[in-house]
């Protein structure tokens, strides 16, 4: 038999996905119970942090079993380096929000109702705050497992784009039960808005930050990276519904499909 340290890459992979989902599905379950599904908006707040046990729990738990000594060793060292060119920092931190805002600025060209929550908002500064400390927490319970543990195997075998598409997609699922609602099964539109949360924006974005960290190395700045996509989904997202947030969420994909389509040029040629 194959030893838990000289655990084939793949092997591990598909153990680490299947924690993920378990400990994260699971805690959710275990909070909402079985009537819980499809869950309030209440509900959905105290669920999502949660759900943010499975990244962190699965690459612990893994990294423990696998190689405990240089596995520690090296994800803390991924996690403190910090020491990365400045202009890593103001990728990382401004590609969400300028995803955003120029989404934002066009369709406010077509309705006043594609305004910046934070201009809507009767206390900008506290939701700034709850944004960055928002931020702050997810970013780092879930980098710990998809860049701490599953980016760097993934390199080992596959290209940026690859890692970033299945891993992205694979992410998505993971945020099911947070965007499941009553009739996401029931009628067209909101089953549309579901596919859309899940996987219209996340897979791009996810290779964005695979791309980030295969230059860097440095986990810290990724963390930073999926903060500042949560703080700006806090701030700066609009209080759109229906086909309009359907829209919304396509152009925003489309913008950062646009971006990975540069990236992946760009590589190819300095390649």
């Amino acid at each position: 038999m194959t030893s838990v340290k000289n655990l084939p890459v793949k092997n591990a992979l598909f153990l680490f996905f299947l924690l993920v989902y378990i400990i994260s599905w699971g805690a959710i379950y275990l909070f909402a119970g079985p009537s819980g599904f499809p869950m309030t908006e209440d509900q959905t707040m105290l669920m999502g942090m949660a759900i943010l046990l499975g990244p962190t729990l699965a690459s612990l738990i893994l990294t423990a079993t696998i190689s405990p000594r240089s596995g520690f060793r090296d994800l803390f060292s991924r996690l403190l380096k910090w020491r990365v060119r400045v202009h890593w920092y103001a990728v990382a931190l401004l590609i969400a929000p300028l995803a955003t805002g120029v989404i934002l600025g066009l369709f406010s060209l077509f309705s006043s109702e594609f305004q910046p929550a934070i201009l809507l908002s009767p206390d900008k500064f506290n939701l700034i705050v709850s944004g960055i400390i928002g931020g702050l927490i997810v970013g780092l319970f879930e980098e710990l497992g998809w860049t701490g543990f599953a980016v760097p195997r993934f390199l080992k075998t596959q290209g940026i784009l690859c890692t970033g598409v299945i891993i992205g997609v694979l992410w998505g699922a993971w945020h099911f039960p947070l965007f499941w609602e009553v009739n996401s099964f029931t009628a067209s539109l909101p089953f549309i808005l579901l596919v859309a949360r899940l996987f219209s924006w996340l897979p791009p974005y996810r290779a964005l930050m695979v791309w980030m960290y295969k230059n860097t190395e440095s986990l810290f700045v990724t963390i930073l990276m999926h903060t500042s996509l949560v703080a700006t989904l806090i701030v700066m997202d609009p209080m759109v519904k229906g086909a309009n947030l359907v829209f919304y969420i396509l152009a925003r994909a489309a913008l950062l499909w646009a971006m990975v389509v540069v990236m992946f040029v760009r590589g190819r040629k300095k390649a």
